[in-house]
């Protein structure tokens, strides 16, 4: 198997200048511990067991912003935890809502300052949020804006979960889905990324279906094969974009490191281990990856793994000069691929008139346009 992704192995030059600026987060965070860990801490402080269920339901069933809303634990203990261990809570930097659809994008100010962007949407299947796992990204993908900062640092599971907490309370809305598909490379922050999961899923939490989960990923392909290794029943998005090797590495530079044939038996791999059926991500560029020779290839990947195609018109990002294909080619697009069989959906175009693509907001807000 290839080797295991080292922290700076793919592009030491795409970290934020600035890194050395943002202390890590705590060390002790109660917020990114499973129970397991909060009883064996309770242990340490002489209290009994059951004080650890109490408080990983306060965090993460009933979501409260503090100790002192938990009222059921002694005010010493609370005042203990209170001083050692703060809870790592987002604070609200910016909001758009778009007047279209009701869209809602954040911009949440992490306790060391960071910024990262989730959004919030509407479907008839319920609500869902989709959350960043990274503070910027170093992947490196032309049509993306998230990367145009390069990467500050991964998110702890903490910061991932209180990007859905926040959202649930700012709304008062259930939500019912998690896409794990905002700023940073999820595969590139496995650890933090799988004790996320599992938090969020957790009978004791907000007991999230695994099946409603969805994580994407650029393509590490040793984390897809650990990844499916985890008893997890979490949908996997691959993002493609590219039907060759050739045409993938212009426009994404992890294409050097794996290629497509590397990703597909990764994939393979996944569905077989997990039952769930793969997704690929597909971002229509106009006049780069929108052709029917295109489609054509895109199906030959898709169809031996049974994959449903979710077709993106690319979000246009003033720095990176795309545009999308007008209505007419994607819908052809897409009939060349449904004529060969394959499973296919042109994404809901959300939030259209507010900042839609992945790190447009957090770029806007830090180079002084949003202050």
């Amino acid at each position: 198997m290839t080797p295991d992704l080292k922290p700076m192995d793919l592009n030491p030059a795409a970290m934020h200048p600035a890194d050395s600026n943002f202390p890590a987060p705590a060390s002790v965070d109660l917020k990114s511990m499973e129970i397991e860990e909060l009883q064996a801490l309770m242990r340490e402080k002489n209290l009994p067991a059951f004080r650890a269920k109490q408080l990983f339901e306060w965090i993460h069933a009933r979501r409260v912003r503090s100790y002192e809303e938990m009222t059921n634990l002694p005010a010493a203990l609370r005042g203990e935890l209170a001083r050692d261990y703060p809870l790592p809570v987002a604070e609200l930097a910016d909001r758009q809502i778009s007047r279209v659809d009701g869209t809602r994008k954040y911009l949440f100010r992490m306790p060391d300052g960071c910024l990262v962007e989730s959004v919030f949407m509407r479907y008839r299947f319920g609500n869902s949020v989709c959350v960043s796992s990274q503070v910027g990204c170093r992947m490196g993908c032309r049509f993306c804006a998230s990367t145009l900062r390069g990467l500050t640092r991964s998110l702890a599971p903490s910061e991932m979960l209180e990007q859905v907490y926040a959202i649930s309370g700012e709304t008062g809305e259930r939500v019912s889905h998690v896409v794990v598909m905002g700023m940073g490379e999820p595969l590139d922050n496995y650890e933090n990324l799988v004790r996320f999961l599992r938090l969020l899923t957790c009978p004791e939490g907000m007991n999230l279906s695994q099946r409603n989960v969805t994580v994407s990923t650029c393509g590490i392909a040793p984390n897809i094969y650990r990844l499916a290794g985890e008893g997890l029943h979490v949908t996997l998005a691959l993002s493609l974009h590219a039907a060759t090797d050739e045409q993938r590495r212009k426009i994404m530079p992890v294409a050097e490191r794996w290629p497509i044939a590397e990703l597909m038996k990764a994939c393979e791999a996944y569905y077989r281990q997990t039952g769930r059926q793969i997704t690929f991500e597909y971002s229509l560029i106009r006049g780069v990856n929108d052709s029917r020779e295109d489609a054509r290839g895109l199906a030959g990947l898709a169809l031996p793994l049974r994959a449903h195609i979710n077709l993106i018109p690319v979000n246009p990002v003033r720095e990176r000069g795309f545009a999308h294909p007008d209505s007419g080619h994607i819908a052809a697009f897409k009939k060349e691929l449904e004529n060969h069989g394959v499973n296919v959906s042109i994404r809901r175009a959300l939030g259209k008139d507010i900042d839609g693509a992945c790190g447009q907001l957090r770029s806007r807000y830090t180079s002084g346009a949003g202050n």
